[in-house]
């Protein structure tokens, strides 16, 4: 298997939850999004916020507004709800469980061990 597929499929996993902390820290321009899960290397291609906005919207854990652009068209500025941060919440605390026991089975995983043979 392609670690690169590996690594976008996790990835993939996590950019919901990505996403509603990053709109946690306060109301953000699509655009702004999309740089910073980039700069954290937690997406390479912009299409793939935009159907994970349409559904946290959707769902009513994010809304939004227009605001005028001095350049160009208005842009749309997404927030967090108060439903939307309790949701934020759960995903967070249930990622924290699921890696702390993922970390827990590969540390005790033999073949998941670093190869100090040649130190």
């Amino acid at each position: 298997m392609n670690p690169d597929n590996i690594q976008t499929q996790m990835r993939r996993g996590a950019l919901e939850l990505c996403t509603l902390a990053l709109l946690a820290k306060g109301d953000a321009y699509t655009n702004d999004i999309v740089n910073a899960l980039r700069d954290a290397e937690m997406i390479v291609v912009e299409g793939a916020i935009y159907p994970i906005l349409t559904r946290l919207k959707n769902a009513g854990y994010l809304s939004y507004r227009w605001e005028e652009s001095p350049q160009g068209p208005p842009r749309k500025y997404y927030e967090l709800t108060p439903t939307g941060r309790d949701y934020l919440n759960l995903l967070a605390d249930t990622w924290k469980s699921v890696v702390s026991t993922v970390n827990l089975l590969i540390d005790s995983t033999p073949t998941c061990q670093p190869d100090n043979s040649n130190l």
